[in-house]
């Protein structure tokens, strides 16, 4: 006889002892068929399909392979496993909605750039031509990363952040915190971290998995203090120079160097985020603090803003001491950027791209920072706001209670979207959000705001 639950469609693009091997898989994982049921011989089941005998003996043979069924001899193949609670499948719709991309029509968000500033045709033609190279393709990169990337990346950081380094020390990885694991690994379990409150908290989650001992330390206008590093007394300090609490300002050379040479002294490291150092534009970027002090930073560049947030590039710059530590584990990792990325992205330093790209992202960033200023200090009057430069985005500090939940509802209706931010404050980037659409966009969440007064 034929089985019911055997399913077997001659017409069918999927190969017969596929068919068959799947439809007793369900059977067995859905309980249809129990364990120790036997199973129709490859003989029987042979006839009944009209199949050879080859075709239902590799559907067995793949069953019993995977444990859902076994043979006894003499006797044929029974049901070997038994399924309890076995997780539902996530509906179709449901998966597929997961997939979709929502474009905002005021995206405030810091999740993407303007697009008028890269040539995504030169960028392509350096994808194109790194795939038509078909011997890069057919082999693994560089664990530390891909040697042409790191010589790109050692002229590249030195001309625009003036960072002292040999490509022989420069790791490469997909994004920051991919970095931050890696650096971690390096530097070992259980250290004590000194951060800037409200600073990268993927980096937060990074030294929690190595059990750091989490502490802030207090910021004046020029950033860091002394004072409270000494009280702090930490192995590790994590700073990004060219943002400082609370007013954002860029930290002056004065302190980077007080700071080298207390942290100096008791022995600690400098972890220097350089979160787009070189997209500073109301002025001349100003030289990292690893230019000042190799021996003892770790420098930390990133290409999610620079470039595109699609390509995750980050790579940091380690002293020597610690790159002796780096060679011990680096057998023991693997690279998590694209090869074909890395490639791109070296042929597209080598030819001078990213030059003529940073100096369009300048212009194009300094006319939108003063769209935004001015469209801020106009629809939100009274309130203070912190301006950063090379994160690109304004801090709003709301001097009123709003209902929160009716706020992002309001903005859902109204196509807005902002940066995730704490109790009292509002977070607009102007990363990617076109120019012409600032004002507007600013003005119609300034009245969502106010209509949502406690």
């Amino acid at each position: 006889m034929l089985y019911d639950f055997i399913l077997a469609d001659k017409n069918s693009k999927m190969p017969m002892y596929r068919q068959i091997y799947i439809s007793v898989r369900n059977a067995i994982e859905n309980g249809n068929l129990k364990k120790e049921t036997k199973l129709p011989s490859v003989r029987k089941l042979s006839a009944e399909l009209n199949v050879s005998k080859t075709t239902v003996l590799s559907a067995y043979d793949q069953l019993c392979a995977e444990g859902y069924i076994k043979t006894k001899p003499q006797s044929g193949y029974f049901v070997a496993a038994e399924f309890k609670d076995m997780p539902k499948l996530p509906d179709e719709a449901d998966y597929n909605s997961e997939l979709k991309n929502k474009i905002y029509k005021y995206d405030f968000s810091s999740k993407s750039i303007d697009e008028s500033i890269i040539n995504l045709t030169e960028w392509k033609k350096n994808i194109k031509d790194v795939i038509n190279r078909n011997y890069l393709l057919t082999s693994y990169g560089d664990v530390q990363g891909e040697e042409a990337l790191r010589l790109a990346l050692q002229r590249y950081a030195l001309g625009t952040r003036s960072v002292n380094s040999r490509a022989d020390n420069i790791v490469v990885a997909a994004g920051t915190q991919a970095i931050l694991y890696i650096l971690c690994s390096i530097l070992g379990c259980n250290k004590k971290i000194a951060v800037a409150k409200d600073s990268f908290v993927q980096s937060e989650f990074v030294f929690k998995s190595f059990d750091y001992d989490i502490n802030y330390f207090e910021c004046d206008k020029y950033g860091a203090t002394i004072n409270s590093l000494e009280k702090i007394n930490p192995d590790i300090l994590l700073i990004n120079p060219n943002f400082t609490e609370p007013d954002g300002a860029n930290m002056p050379v004065t302190r980077r160097l007080e700071i080298i040479n207390g942290v100096k002294a008791k022995g600690a490291l400098i972890i220097e985020d350089d979160f787009n150092g070189e997209l500073r534009y109301s002025t001349h970027p100003m030289p990292c603090v690893q230019n000042y002090d190799t021996e003892n930073t770790v420098y930390i560049g990133s290409f999610s803003k620079v470039l595109l947030p699609s390509v995750r590039i980050s790579y940091m710059v380690l002293p020597d001491r610690l790159m002796k530590k780096y060679r011990e584990i680096k057998s023991l990792t693997n690279q998590t950027a694209s090869k074909t990325e890395q490639l791109a992205l070296a042929g597209y330093i080598n030819t001078g791209k990213i030059d003529v790209h940073l100096r369009k992202a300048r212009r194009v960033y300094l006319e939108k920072s003063k769209t935004v200023i001015k469209s801020v200090e106009k629809h939100f009057k009274g309130c203070e706001f912190v301006f950063n430069e090379t994160s690109l985005y304004v801090k709003i500090k709301l001097n009123f209670d709003i209902d929160r939940e009716k706020v992002e509802k309001d903005f859902a209706d109204n196509s807005i979207c902002v940066m995730p931010t704490k109790k009292g404050e509002l977070g607009l980037s102007f990363s990617g959000i076109p120019n012409d659409k600032i004002d507007e966009g600013i003005r119609l969440i300034s009245e969502i705001i106010n209509k949502n007064k406690r």
